[in-house]
């Protein structure tokens, strides 16, 4: 894995704890008001730990009023 932010980190560690405990979709804002950042914070990082992310899987799943991102192990 690439080198992290310590934003990323902390994205990443919430998603691989949620998908630990059964959780599968999520939203930016959902995850940012857990981790202390702002909705557009986690959105913009979001797409490129989808990239760099060999724990978790990250995919784009659907968007309505904000996108949903589908979680799942690694």
């Amino acid at each position: 894995m690439t080198s992290l932010t310590e934003e990323e980190r902390r994205i990443l560690a919430y998603l691989h704890d949620s998908v630990s405990r059964g959780e599968r979709y999520f939203r930016a804002k959902n995850i940012a008001d857990a981790i202390g950042l702002t909705a557009k914070q986690v959105g913009s990082r979001l797409p490129r730990l989808a990239e760099k992310s060999e724990d978790v899987e990250i995919e784009k799943w659907g968007r309505a009023r904000s996108t949903t991102w589908r979680v799942t192990q690694g």
